[in-house]
This record gives C-alpha cells, structure tokens and sequence, in this order.
C-alpha cells in the first residue's frame, strides 16, 4: 500500500486529498495547523489510514521532529502533495500590507521547496511523485492578485525545474493549477468574511475540493512512466477576462 503526505489537510483541497487518496486504497499522512481537525480526519478515516503530523509548515523544527517520528507504518512515502498555501489581502500592490506579502512567500515558496528538499532522497529512492498546488493566477494576472499570483507563478516554474533536474531518476512531478473552488481560501483571504466568499462563489457553479482532490488521485494513479506536466482546471463557468484599459482625460 503506497503513502501520501498531503500538507494542509485540515481543510478543503487539502482534506479532501486525504478522503480521496484512502478511497483510492492509499494511507495519507495528513499535516496541518489545527490538532483537532487532524484528529477528526483520522476519526472518520482510521488510524491504519491517515496519520496526523500537527505542525506549521513554516516551523521548520516541528516538521523534522514530527516526520522523524513517523510510525513504520508511515515512514516510506510514495507521493508528496504540496497543498499547503493561502492568499492574504485583495488590495493593490500599492495598497498591500507587507507582512501579508511575507506570510504568502514564507508559505508558498520558502515552506514548499523546504519540505520537497528534504523529501527529495526518499522520493527518488522509491521513484516516487511530487504534486504542487499551482493555481491560474501563475498564469493569469489580475487585480490584486500581485504576490499570491507571484508565489503561485514561482510554484509552476519550480515544478517545471524539478521536472528537469530529476529526468531519469523515476520521479515524476506536476503542477495542479485550479482557477475557483469553492473552500475556506476567500474566507482566510478576506480575513474571516465569509459573506465576501459566499459573494465570490454565488452563482458561478465553482469546483469543489473534491473535484481537485479527484483528478491529484488521478494524477497519481497514472503508470509510473507518464507524467502530467502541468494540469490547469477551471469551472465551466469562470473564464479568461479582458484586457484591463484605463483611459486618459
């Protein structure tokens, strides 16, 4: 039976990927801030199926502590999905809070390749995967959208880069970019309004964390010689926008 480690599994995309990977027949280790949604995910799905790693990605010292001692069960890991990430602020770059910049960095990237780095010797020993939660904002600028749009720009060209550098090693990597799914994000990025969120989502069918948890097992499940670059997925319903054009008097 192959493992996952699924990063920010309390909620949405990241949750779901636990239920999903277990219902593929995989165990997942799940690993997130918030103790008592980790232990609700074990609860629901087992034990002998998902093992919670209470750490802040960010915290460098709790991650090694709490990987190091992982049960035997769980210590050889086949897949790592890098989930984990968040969108702080809609204001203009000119409007931005900095610290907001620094958490959506500190997250995004510097946790992200901080944790693949360290995975790296395990996952070419067992030919193992490597799935990044990229978004279209890497692809699509938009207003706003300034540094989360930057880190998540960064997240598909690293993966592209790891692509590279482990040609032949058996690894394969991809860049999951979803455009709006309907999770906690607009709640976390708005600072807790939800009303801003179920004003975003209404009417506008979004995807849902399943549906992008779904196609990362899909994804996973492909045989070991294919690999998906990049996928980008949108609801039928959200589409490309104009060219913003601001007019002189």
């Amino acid at each position: 039976m192959k493992t996952a480690l699924v990063t920010g599994a309390t909620s949405g995309i990241g949750a779901d990927c636990a239920r999903a990977f277990v219902a593929a027949g995989w165990k997942v280790i799940a690993t997130g801030r918030r103790a008592d949604r980790l232990a609700a995910l074990v609860e629901e799905l087992g034990a002998d199926k998902v093992h919670a790693c209470t750490f802040d990605v960010n915290d460098e010292a709790a991650r090694d502590a709490a990987l190091d001692a992982l049960p035997a069960d769980f210590s050889e890991i086949d897949c790592l999905v890098n989930n984990a990430g968040l969108a702080l602020g809609t204001e203009l770059a000119q409007e931005s809070n900095l610290d907001n910049w620094k958490t959506m960095i500190s997250t995004n990237v510097t946790a992200l390749v901080s944790l693949t780095h360290k995975l790296l010797p395990a996952l070419i020993a067992r030919k193992g995967m490597i799935v990044n939660l990229s978004s279209v904002a890497a692809t699509y600028p938009y207003t706003g959208g300034n540094v989360y749009g930057g880190t998540k720009a960064f997240v598909r060209q690293f993966s592209l880069g790891l692509r590279s550098d482990l040609a032949g090693t058996g690894v394969r990597v991809t860049s999951i970019e979803p455009g709006m799914v309907e999770t906690e994000f607009t709640v976390v990025r708005t600072g807790g309004n939800q009303q801003a969120s179920d004003d975003l989502y209404k009417g506008v069918n979004p995807m849902t964390g399943a549906d992008i948890a779904n196609t990362i097992v899909w994804v996973a499940g492909q045989p070991p010689h294919l690999n998906i670059n990049t996928l980008e997925l949108m609801p039928v319903n959200q589409s490309f926008a104009g060219f913003k054009v601001t007019r002189e008097d």
